[in-house]
């Protein structure tokens, strides 16, 4: 599988430019790969953030100048694009049907090692912001934990499963920590796939209101059945949660006919439903279960 699969696992270099002297201050290292034989890559968006100039390295040591498609910082995924046709390239697989304790195997660049290959299990599932350190707050993160080995450089990579089929993209690790990486799921990177190479970039709406868990305390102070949703802690004043009669306490626990896990589940749903949309929202207020219609906004620059 290892041998299949590294063909479409390519070596990024990225140039920075001052603005001084514009000459040549800096250089980037990281990994890609190709998920369509038209010349589509995915990889982060750290990666290649800020680049002044994008190299891609295939093997035999085979080099292509690549320019950006579509990038999203607040997921940090980025698509680039090679002038090249019937490249090598790996199937997007299903990250929602991988368990915990699958094996799956990272194929990256850690420290400028090309190809390297390590393999290990699926650790844990839906880790968030606050379990990875030194992320955007404004972000957008449920990542797959793995122990396969994940250092610096091999962010952009792949997780495969068994069958070669990509899981994740690998995105960070936890520092001092023996064997603790993090990447986007999948499923999450095809959600946004066709809108950054239609538009480049991620237009994201909003309900209009600050969310977290439920707590133990809030339970019992809001006298609710279980600690499912997100918690309404704040409503913008006029804003589209504020017009549909959402209040602070409310908890939601459905969006659009689906159930919603926690704060980072409704945000992910919320920001990608479309500006100017009209959503069903199910909220729970004490003993009481009811539907809203919301009419959403788009989420203010962060």
């Amino acid at each position: 599988m290892a041998a299949k699969a590294d063909p479409a696992v390519i070596f990024v270099r990225t140039l920075q430019r001052g603005r001084r002297n514009f000459g040549e201050v800096g250089e980037g290292l990281g990994t890609a790969f190709v998920y369509d034989s038209s010349g589509l890559i995915l990889t982060n968006n750290h990666v290649i953030a800020e680049a002044a100039e994008i190299r891609v390295i295939f093997e035999k040591e085979r080099e292509m100048q690549a320019q950006v498609v579509g990038r999203d910082p607040p997921t940090d995924v980025a698509v680039l694009r090679v002038d090249a046709k019937g490249l090598p390239h790996l199937p997007l697989g299903n990250s929602d049907s991988a368990r915990v304790g699958d094996w799956v195997v990272a194929i990256g660049n850690p420290f400028g090692l090309s190809h390297t290959v390590s393999a290990g299990i699926i650790s844990a599932k839906g880790r968030t912001r606050h379990d990875v350190k030194g992320l955007d707050s404004g972000g957008y993160y449920n990542f797959i934990q793995t122990d396969a080995s994940i250092n610096p450089g091999n962010s952009g990579g792949p997780l495969l499963d068994m069958s070669g089929r990509v899981v994740g993209i690998n995105t960070a690790i936890r520092a001092r920590a023996n064997n603790i990486g993090f990447a986007i799921p999948i499923n999450r990177v095809k959600e946004l796939l066709p809108r950054l190479i239609r538009d480049g970039h991620i237009k994201r709406s909003a309900i209009g209101i600050v969310v977290s868990s439920v707590l133990a305390e809030d339970r019992e102070r809001l006298v609710l059945a279980d600690r499912v949703g997100a918690l309404v802690r704040g409503v913008a004043p006029g804003g589209p949660a504020d017009r549909a009669g959402i209040r602070k306490d409310d908890v939601v626990v459905g969006f659009q006919g689906n159930p919603i896990s926690g704060p980072e589940d409704l945000r992910w749903k919320a920001s990608l439903a479309g500006v100017g949309s009209v959503v069903r929202v199910e909220v729970r207020r004490g003993k009481r279960a009811f539907d809203l219609k919301v009419k959403l906004a788009e989420l203010p620059p962060q």
